[in-house]
């Protein structure tokens, strides 16, 4: 399956933010207990984040993408690329 990587800003205060952070936690969860193989971070020198995850296409990568709760809760502005991974 083909690799997305969701990189992020946050785009409210952070005690809005932090009160998605636990959903979005378990979101992240559910995405791997289903074979998504998702990994979430945060970057320590620059803010913002990423999740990476594996999909079958785009349109599933932007479904599960719009599912996250910081998405769906306006917490922040992001862009979806794929990953296209030359090394395994």
């Amino acid at each position: 399956m083909p690799w997305f990587v969701k990189i992020e800003a946050g785009i409210v205060d952070k005690p809005t933010f932090d009160k998605y952070v636990p959903a979005h936690k378990e979101y992240v969860r559910e995405l791997i207990a289903k074979g998504y193989k998702a990994r979430s971070g945060y970057w320590a020198e620059r803010g913002g984040g990423m999740l990476l995850f594996e999909a079958a296409s785009r349109a599933e990568a932007e479904a599960i993408v719009a599912q996250d709760p910081l998405v769906k809760n306006n917490c922040v502005k992001y862009e979806l690329f794929e990953w296209c991974v030359v090394v395994e």
